[in-house]
């Protein structure tokens, strides 16, 4: 996921900044694997809590309890 968005947000904000040209290609791989170094990490670390968030969001607005861990 990190990788793909990193490659996509990468070579839309290059486009924007730089335009099109002979070294675009040279540029936005550069912008990617600073954006990807950068993504990974965040991903790694942020996709737990943004599931635990929604998961907290769907129980407040379907009125659920939280299932048990399974085996208890």
């Amino acid at each position: 996921m990190s990788c793909m968005m990193s490659l996509l947000m990468s070579g839309v904000i290059t486009f924007m900044n730089t335009g099109l040209d002979a070294q675009f290609v040279f540029r936005w791989l550069r912008a990617f694997l600073v954006a990807w170094a950068v993504a990974f990490p965040l991903v790694t670390f942020i996709a737990p809590i943004a599931g635990k968030l929604t998961e907290f969001t769907l129980r407040q607005i379907t009125g659920q309890k939280p299932e048990k861990p399974f085996g208890r």
